[in-house]
């Protein structure tokens, strides 16, 4: 019984320091930007996809909701805090659909690693994973959209402004991380 106790015990922990380390990673994505309006490119779609594909959609939602809750709070945590406001009244602003689209992303990503993984290894290929990924990412593109849109208002052009910017960068991060995807599913097996 103590073995059992001390087992659960170590993979709590890991599970808590890879939540809060991860968390950290959100946050240094969000600050390497480049700058557009109304919504910065980041590296967040980057770690997020790969945070549910290296430690599954658990692991990963409690990660961004810690990194959205840190946010809420006042921590300078988002792309454009501190210089752009903090807390809840930058939450609500031009990005909130995005951040919340993380959560679906991050759910997504983590039951199609499950799910890949569940297949045949030897049949996964970087087209398998690209797509999945691809579904994944897309939550954060239509969440945000819709938010912006309902934000700024519909007459603006939304996918013009909230996507078509980012799009070239966002395929090279999806083509990055399914070329990555065999050393990802390794750092599943440190929790």
């Amino acid at each position: 019984m103590e073995l059992v106790k001390s087992i659960v015990n170590q993979k709590l922990l890991k599970s808590v320091i890879v939540i809060f380390l991860g968390s950290i990673l959100l946050t240094l994505s969000a600050k390497f930007k480049i700058p557009f309006y109304p919504v910065p490119m980041t590296m967040q779609t980057f770690v997020v996809l790969f945070l549910g594909l290296a430690f599954g959609y658990k692991i990963g939602i409690a990660t961004v909701t810690l990194y959205l809750l840190e946010g809420i709070i006042g921590l300078p945590v988002f792309a454009n805090s501190p210089e752009k406001g903090v807390g809840i009244i930058y939450f609500t602003g031009p990005t909130m659909g995005y951040l919340i689209g993380f959560l679906l992303a991050v759910y997504s990503a983590g039951v199609h690693k499950d799910l890949i993984n569940f297949s045949n290894y030897k049949y996964i290929n970087i087209l398998t994973v690209f797509s999945s990924l691809l579904v994944s990412v897309s939550f954060i593109y239509i969440l945000g959209l819709v938010w912006l849109g309902y934000l700024i208002g519909w007459d603006k052009p939304i996918f013009k402004l909230g996507a078509q910017p980012f799009l070239l960068a966002e395929l090279f991060k999806l083509f990055l991380l399914s070329a990555l995807y065999p050393w990802i599913i390794k750092l599943n097996k440190i929790i």
